[in-house]
């Protein structure tokens, strides 16, 4: 098969070779399996094979084992032996020790280039996910980005929030007319789960500059598709940013990629490790999300792989979705076990060489039950499959050797500084600002004018002289009756209480981002 990559097979007990065609890649796919029984070095060898064909990958690195992909794998590994044996059982005469072109990435700028978005970019429905927001806090973080809009407020980093949230309390009376309740509690839970998200590092994911998609869908000079590792150990403790993430860059493949039909290859594919904290207490609004980008991306050129334990951890109609399927070796010590291992086996095309069920529970490390989409769509029969070995390292490069890599990027200082240009934060700011200076210039002028008076009063009681109406009307400067109602509300509204209040509650807010 040409334009396929191939992923094992062969040998004795086992069925014909399995290839992933290229052409039916972008129908996604599914690796699932218990805890150390290979997934991710099928992960390792499906993007070893998607780069081969031009085809740009992301992926996280949630144990950093797939560092190993920038590092080619070296006879001296003890595993050589080992790995020479099978590719001789599977009929994998092509094998070759290689590296590949590989790009990393990380939320804290440490292991990787830092990758960033705005939260206009991100909008409310994910970001209300991410801070688990009720429903009525949902509704005020709702109000807050249709009032950014409205009035031209960039939202680009938490501070912007933070900023547009005081405002939002202290007009809360005339929100509420126009757009429903506002409350204090509820803008002070946003508060408080904003201060919980810095805790965990989810500043670093918000500001400028924003990542571009374009960067992650390149090929080097030898037309190897880029690899995207996502650094992830660190960021999965804490598993809703991570989930979160992962899906608004979906997303935003979804929104910005133009429709292609059914290419010949996909022009990126797309690893989700750890799949089920995405859809872990995930509202089913969210879920609903995830099941239509994951039907419509397709059209895209876009190819989603969900990685996770248990077929089961993903949601039936997105499952229903995923039609090229590695499963490896499932664990039945419980009821909930066996229940899940007999589904599994219910998903595949029925093999009369063997029972789908017990063998997914026998496979041993590196073998797995596959099943991958043949002409039209049609899904394979299962097959039981050994994996064949990958390519590049096995296990993680060094610290030096990341940092070399990073260095030659040519990505390299992109994304390294940080940018502040003019937000919600600097607008808000500067209104404080000028209320605070024209509730100033209200007073200081309300105290000459009652200055003038006590002088006029003053004057009138020690000397004697009456001054005639007309006099005293003529000394005044005539005041149309505009003015005179603007005075009227300066003079109630930006007095000296005003004037405290706009020192004390807006212009004390921004003492420093």
């Amino acid at each position: 098969m040409t334009n396929g990559i191939f992923v094992g097979g062969g040998g004795q007990d086992y069925g014909e070779k399995q290839y992933l065609d290229l052409g039916y890649a972008n129908r996604h796919g599914l690796i699932a399996g218990a805890t150390g029984t290979g997934k991710t070095v099928t992960l390792q060898i499906l993007a070893e094979g998607f780069s081969s064909a031009g085809v740009p990958v992301f992926m996280a690195d949630v144990k950093g084992d797939l560092s190993g992909l920038a590092k080619a794998g070296s006879e001296a590994h003890k595993l050589h032996a080992p790995f020479m044996e099978r590719n001789a059982k599977i009929g994998f005469d092509d094998f070759t020790y290689q590296d590949f072109p590989v790009t990393f990435w990380d939320l804290f700028g440490k292991q990787g280039h830092p990758i960033r978005t705005t939260l206009a970019e991100m909008g409310p429905l994910l970001l209300s996910n991410l801070l688990e927001l009720t429903e009525a806090q949902e509704g005020v973080l709702n109000i807050a980005f249709r009032l950014a809009d409205e009035d031209g407020l960039p939202l680009l980093d938490l501070s912007d929030l933070r900023a547009l949230l005081v405002w939002m309390g202290e007009n809360r009376t005339d929100l509420s007319l126009r757009y429903g309740n506002v409350s204090t509690a509820s803008i002070g839970a946003i508060q408080r789960r904003l201060l919980v998200l810095e805790n965990q590092g989810g500043a670093n994911l918000f500001g400028e500059p924003a990542l571009e998609l374009a960067d992650m869908m390149r090929t080097d000079s030898n037309g190897l598709g880029q690899v995207n590792i996502l650094a992830a150990d660190t960021l999965m403790s804490s598993p809703r940013l991570y989930a979160t993430f992962l899906l608004w860059l979906l997303s935003e493949l979804f929104e910005e990629l133009p429709e292609v039909g059914d290419p010949d290859k996909p022009k990126l594919v797309f690893f989700f490790d750890e799949a089920h904290l995405l859809f872990d207490d995930a509202p089913k609004v969210l879920v609903d999300k995830v099941e239509q980008v994951a039907r419509l991306i397709r059209s895209k050129g876009v190819g989603v792989y969900f990685i996770t334990q248990n077929p089961d951890d993903i949601p039936e109609d997105i499952l229903g979705q995923l039609g090229n399927r590695v499963q490896h070796a499932l664990r039945a010590f419980t009821a909930r076990d066996r229940k899940a291992l007999r589904m599994a086996a219910e998903t595949y095309r029925e093999n009369p060489d063997f029972d789908i069920e017990s063998a997914i529970r026998e496979v041993g490390v590196g073998e797995a039950v596959t099943s991958m989409l043949q002409r039209k769509g049609v899904p394979g029969m299962a097959q039981r499959t050994l994996i064949r070995p990958p390519s590049s390292q096995l296990g993680p490069i060094s610290a030096a050797e990341r940092g070399g890599v990073m260095g030659a990027s040519d990505l390299s200082g992109k994304y390294d500084e940080r940018l502040d240009r003019e937000s919600a934060f600097e607008m808000l700011k500067e209104r404080a600002a000028k209320a605070a200076a024209e509730a100033e210039e209200a007073e200081r002028r309300e105290e000459e004018a009652e200055a003038a008076e006590r002088e006029y009063k003053a004057a009138r009681r020690y000397s004697g002289t009456r001054v005639s109406r007309s006099s005293s009307k003529s000394s005044r400067k005539k005041t149309g009756f505009g003015e005179a109602v603007a005075d009227v509300v300066i003079k109630e509204l930006k007095g000296t209480t005003g004037r405290r209040i706009v020192r004390g509650i807006l212009g004390g807010l921004f003492k420093g981002r």
